[in-house]
């Protein structure tokens, strides 16, 4: 049995976002990569930054970009110090021309911060001494952060569900309804997936704009398994807050469409979440989804193409 449509009160249907949010704002609410479209400020730089949360939600090339010139930048700093050691800081070193010395001062700093120590190169006075203790001390605890965040951004149980670029308005049983996909990226298993949807409007409350929520009633909210994709149906009927609204009126309202989909991740036995948004601009009418499947042999796996989930006819 649907449920009726909630009139929407500004006081308690902002989703959690604020009624700042909700006093006309034209921004996006909800970037496409599910994030917050909000700038934090008022707090000093080392306050707002968390460097172990930048570094665990980084993409995989900047985290190994960064590693390594991190490492590089750490060399090149001790071998600025063993330099500055003097012409003795370093055995063998002192009949080398300055760009030799400073080869030789920048691979001795890779075999002490690394534990190497080939041996062929020593320091050669108390302050290289005391020089490669303080990098031994770096290099141990250096190598130690980095093991730990390669191990935490592995086992960080995250979802990589692929949400259609564009959502449909389309026939659907003798009327029409908005529908947009969702298929899963990666090639572990995801089940018990749960979706809630949202649209928000900006409308005239009390003659100030203001933006208002709704929810959204899907045919399905609830699936058990997640093997294809699944295309998330919203009837437009009476009850709808689409109901009678057309693609202009969509873009005049500054519609957007809020997602959030939660589902349990096999490998790491965890729920996981994400969100995404379609903006009125992203919402087709008179078009419908076209098949991502290709029919197979009787004894072959139904085979699903993700590179048509976008794809409209």
């Amino acid at each position: 049995m649907r449920r009726e449509s909630r009139a929407p009160d500004p006081a308690m249907d902002d989703l959690g976002l604020g009624t700042r949010v909700a006093s006309g704002r034209r921004a996006r609410l909800l970037n496409p990569d599910g994030s917050f479209n909000v700038h934090r400020t008022g707090l000093r730089f080392w306050q707002s930054q968390s460097a172990y949360h930048a570094l665990l939600q980084t993409s995989w090339p900047r985290f190994i970009a960064l590693a390594c010139l991190t490492y590089v930048a750490v060399n090149l700093l001790f071998a600025l110090g063993y330099l500055a050691c003097g012409p003795g800081g370093l055995h063998r070193s002192d009949q080398l021309a300055p760009v030799s010395r400073f080869v030789q001062a920048f691979f001795f700093s890779v075999h002490t911060v690394a534990t190497i120590g080939y041996g062929n190169v020593s320091p050669g006075n108390l302050p290289a001494e005391v020089l490669v203790a303080v990098e031994s001390l770096v290099g141990l605890l250096g190598f130690a952060l980095v093991t730990g965040l390669v191990f935490a951004r592995f086992a960080r149980p995250t979802a990589r569900i692929l949400f259609s670029r564009v959502a449909v308005v389309a026939p659907y049983r003798g009327g029409t309804a908005l529908m947009f996909r969702l298929a899963n990226a990666r090639a572990s298993e995801l089940s018990e997936l749960n979706v809630r949807v949202n649209l928000s409007l900006r409308r005239d409350v009390d003659g100030a704009p203001r933006r208002t929520f709704h929810a959204l009633d899907t045919e399905r909210s609830h699936i058990d398994m997640f093997p294809l994709s699944w295309t998330v149906v919203h009837p437009i009927d009476e009850s709808s807050p689409l109901s009678g609204l057309s693609r202009e009126d969509l873009l005049a309202a500054d519609a957007e469409v809020l997602v959030l989909v939660t589902a349990f991740e096999e490998t790491f036995s965890q729920m996981v979440q994400q969100r995404s948004s379609y903006r009125a601009e992203q919402v087709r009418f008179g078009a419908k989804f076209a098949t991502m499947y290709t029919e197979p042999a009787p004894d072959e796996a139904l085979r699903v193409d993700l590179s048509r989930l976008d794809a409209t006819e």
